[in-house]
């Protein structure tokens, strides 16, 4: 039986099983930053109290700081091994403009601690098993591709089949590389496969060029019908991958997508329509939001934070798709008809927690924000 080592407080170890956190939502300090590309990387985090994570290969944290005085929120998938419990990886790409990304990158440092919720998230392939799995991936979104990854690989399973393909603008900016083809070549039954756009300044790419096509897809993974497929990437590419599956007439119910997009908020949903169609014999119900003092009316075919966004309520959100838990807050009054995707747990929703993004009003409403 292996035995679980933690650190005991005098610096030393114990060999006393450490507490299992199923549900993370402390400061945990970092670790190391290590750098993954040139606009890439990776912080591994521990909590400060020696415990160690339960989490599905696949899923996400959420991450809270204070940046430029502004208390910020963002989802970030889990890069590390199901198997290494007892630290924590997320690997960040830098964004131009992105706050959070930024601050990382320039600010968290071995030592420091960050706020982290969760985990959550049902894109893993604990929730489907399979012989078989392929992988697409593109850009940053190889992070939760590349924990269920890092997990099979550490289980030492001989029949393990696992088709990894990953699109890159160019050679320098594909990530996990070194490891990727570390993995590959220690015939442990995974197989990787880069496509890149153009070359970089310092390798002229000798492998697969341009976007991934049916052509490829089908020279890469002959038996792409016999796989489980997984894809995580822009929302671009997400479209453009279903596509060459719907094309290959793969299994839908085969088919698997991350769906928590970076940067969708629930501003952006398309506005509503206006003149006669738009009226409605359903009357608005009011939604007060106690905090701001702020009263809105919100239609039961509306958001709650979509009507809180159009009338002017600052709201944090991030995902609009009832995944992230970034607009968490508190029922005071009135139900709601809620359809979320993993984003709140059952025990948030006992304690009259809802998702403002995936949540319409059944009666009048006062939330706590």
């Amino acid at each position: 039986m292996t035995e679980l080592l933690v650190r005991a407080d005098a610096g030393g170890f114990s060999a006393a099983a450490p507490e299992i956190d199923p549900e993370i939502d402390e400061e945990l300090v970092c670790r190391r930053v290590v750098p993954v590309t040139h606009d890439v990387a990776s912080f591994v985090l521990e909590s400060p109290r020696g415990r160690h994570f339960a989490f599905r290969a696949g899923q996400y944290v959420t991450l809270a700081a204070t940046v430029d005085g502004q208390w910020l929120e963002r989802c970030y998938t889990i890069s590390s091994s199901s198997t290494r419990t007892d630290l924590l990886t997320i690997t960040v790409k830098r964004v131009a403009g992105g706050p959070m990304s930024n601050w990382l990158h320039d600010q968290l440092a071995p030592g420091d601690r960050v706020r982290v919720t969760g985990p959550l998230g049902r894109f893993s392939f604990c929730e489907h098993p399979a012989r078989k799995y392929l992988f697409l991936s593109a850009g940053s979104g190889i992070t939760p591709l590349m924990s269920m990854t890092r997990t099979l690989h550490e289980r030492v399973d001989t029949t393990l089949d696992v088709v990894f393909v990953h699109s890159a603008r160019s050679p320098r900016d594909i990530i996990f590389r070194t490891e990727l083809e570390h993995m590959a070549a220690g015939r442990t039954g995974i197989r990787v496969a880069a496509i890149c756009e153009t070359d970089s300044p310092e390798e002229r790419w000798a492998g697969p060029r341009g976007r991934l096509s049916l052509e490829m897809l089908r020279e890469i993974a002959p038996d792409l019908h016999d796989r489980e497929a997984f894809t995580c990437g822009p929302p671009q590419y997400m479209d453009a991958v279903r596509d060459l599956l719907g094309q290959a007439e793969v299994d839908p119910a085969r088919c698997h997508e991350e769906s928590f997009l970076l940067g969708r908020t629930a501003d952006t949903e398309p506005a509503p329509t206006t003149g006669a169609a738009s009226a409605s014999t359903t009357p608005a119900f009011t939604v007060e939001f106690r905090s701001s003092g702020r009263v809105v009316e919100c239609d039961p075919g509306t958001s709650i934070l979509q009507a809180g966004l159009r009338a002017g309520v600052t709201l944090p959100s991030a995902c609009g798709q009832g995944v992230c838990g970034t607009c968490k807050n508190t029922l005071l009054s009135g139900q709601v008809d809620m359809q979320h995707a993993g984003g709140i747990r059952p025990r948030e929703i006992a304690q009259d927690k809802i998702l403002l993004c995936c949540s319409k009003p059944l009666e009048n409403l006062v939330i706590d924000a």
